[in-house]
């Protein structure tokens, strides 16, 4: 019977062997943690110089097809040292298209300025008494472009104010 009172010790007392050791757990978890904490800055860390290298590679691009435009650009300024007017406003013609070219060739298109003013790609400067409809634009100060459908840089516009009333003089006073 020695055998049968051994399995029926008191509630809470443990034999030692058969105890778990409440440290073990617990250091588990916690090197567990510390791991994926280093882990996760491990990630952080490559995904920011990932993103480094794809706005450094963006950059190179841009910069590679800006380079042939920055020679025209020289070339229409040795045209003007040399007075040669035709050459000089053809090269700066050539170089508007290389850069509008460019431009559109990277997704940016210039905000469309005819008709009503909208103030999401827009911006009013001004508005002036006109004859055209109240709230159209009747001139562009600045070109607006787009990246795709987001605004870069709005357009600068003046917009139709109510014609001004037409003051008439009092017949006494001439």
């Amino acid at each position: 019977m020695s055998g049968a009172q051994d399995e029926r010790q008191e509630p809470g007392t443990a034999a030692p062997s058969q105890a778990p050791e409440p440290e073990q757990p617990v250091e588990e978890a916690d090197d567990r943690l510390l791991r994926l904490a280093a882990d996760f800055e491990n990630y952080k860390k490559r995904a920011a110089r990932e993103r480094q290298e794809y706005v450094q590679l963006a950059n190179e691009r841009l910069i590679v097809e800006l380079i042939p435009i920055v020679d025209d650009l020289e070339r229409a300024l040795a045209a003007a040292e040399e007075h040669q007017e035709a050459q000089l406003e053809e090269g700066v013609r050539l170089v508007h298209r290389s850069l509008a070219g460019l431009l559109e060739r990277h997704g940016i298109t210039s905000i469309e300025t005819e008709g009503k003013f909208d103030p999401h790609v827009h911006e009013a400067l001004l508005s002036q008494p006109s004859e055209a409809e109240e709230g159209s634009v009747i001139d562009v100060v600045q070109k607006g472009y787009k990246l795709g459908e987001r605004v870069v840089r709005p357009a600068r516009v003046v917009i139709a104010a109510p014609p001004a009333p037409v003051q008439e003089e009092p017949e006494g006073s001439a």
